[in-house]
């Protein structure tokens, strides 16, 4: 028979889908995500260097300090989340279960990933332009040159990789350490996001300071990436997972390229960043139609991935008993 937090979890993941479907992203204010980036941001003057530091130099100041910082923010996350986790499954039934879908929901964001990703695909309809200011929403590179392909591309690629980062990853988490799990990974993403960058980036070197965000939310995102990929190979099929893995191979990151390039086979189109990588390059280039199509297919990976969890839910439940 399962345990009251097992129940109290599973059922809890399912109202946090619900409130995603149904309300989306709570205000920037209530927002722990933002609490996290507002954290991070006051940070920023301690563990870079006044000015730049010479990109090719190394800097063990900025690597140590900006190591420690992300340690405490860390701490500080996962204790604030195992104090609250710990209150909710004090109370009973359905209550629990309630509160603990509402503090997880923030930890991943469906809705507002496909509907950025609508958007953009909406404005790119109506004009070039329109495409490009959009999604430069969406991601950090350069928007203002791209072809609509390239829009379009981007779109698709920024899709499939914040499908791990933004959904999966969070719900892997929790159902292996539970809102400490989800919340923890959040943070680390979070400073990848906003830390992370190679070499200079808008006038700081980031190169030091960012080592560290940057292999800590590696780590965290190996097995959530691939399970990605094979949540995507599963749903999708018509190619073969050696193809999968020698096309996630081309991307310097260790895990983006697994979703992306499920992606790309998945839709039959080439996902390329000039100079550093092309998925899939026998593919097409994409057009208007693979953007519903992409979308469909997430929708298809979030339901596999909910049985998955709901499964484990109940199965780590037996194993620890």
């Amino acid at each position: 028979m399962l345990d009251f937090d097992s129940v109290a979890s599973a059922l809890a993941l399912l109202v946090a889908l619900a409130i995603d479907r149904v309300f989306g992203e709570p205000a920037a204010r209530w927002h722990p995500v933002v609490w996290m980036g507002s954290f991070l941001k006051r940070m920023e003057p301690l563990v870079l260097r006044q000015p730049p530091w010479p990109p090719q130099t190394r800097d063990l100041r900025s690597f140590s300090l900006a190591a420690l910082v992300w340690m405490a923010g860390a701490a500080i996350v996962f204790i604030a989340a195992m104090v609250l986790q710990w209150a909710i499954f004090q109370l009973h039934g359905w209550l629990a279960a309630l509160l603990l879908g509402v503090a997880l929901k923030p930890m991943f964001a469906w809705r507002m990933l496909r509907s950025e990703v609508q958007a953009v695909e909406d404005a790119l309809q109506q004009s070039l332009q329109g495409g490009r200011e959009r999604l430069s929403w969406l991601v950090s590179r350069d928007t203002t040159h791209l072809s609509e392909s390239e829009v379009r591309e981007s779109a698709i690629e920024s899709l499939a990789e914040n499908l791990n980062d933004s959904v999966v990853a969070p719900i892997f988490w929790f159902v292996l350490l539970g809102l400490p799990g989800a919340a923890v990974y959040r943070f680390a993403n979070t400073a990848d996001a906003m830390w992370g960058y190679r070499g200079v980036y808008k006038g700081q070197n980031w190169e030091w300071a960012g080592k560290w965000a940057a292999r800590a939310d590696d780590v965290l995102s190996w097995l959530p990436a691939r399970l990605t990929a094979v949540l995507i190979w599963l749903v999708a099929g018509g190619f073969q997972f050696a193809a999968l893995r020698r096309e996630a191979a081309r991307t310097p990151s260790p895990n983006s390229g697994w979703p992306m390039a499920g992606m790309a086979l998945a839709l039959g189109v080439c996902l390329r960043k000039p100079g550093v990588y092309a998925l899939n390059a026998a593919g097409r280039a994409p057009q208007a139609a693979d953007t519903p199509l992409a979308l469909s297919v997430v929708s298809k990976v979030l339901f596999a991935l909910l049985i998955c969890a709901l499964t484990a839910i109940v199965l780590i439940a037996f194993v620890v008993k």
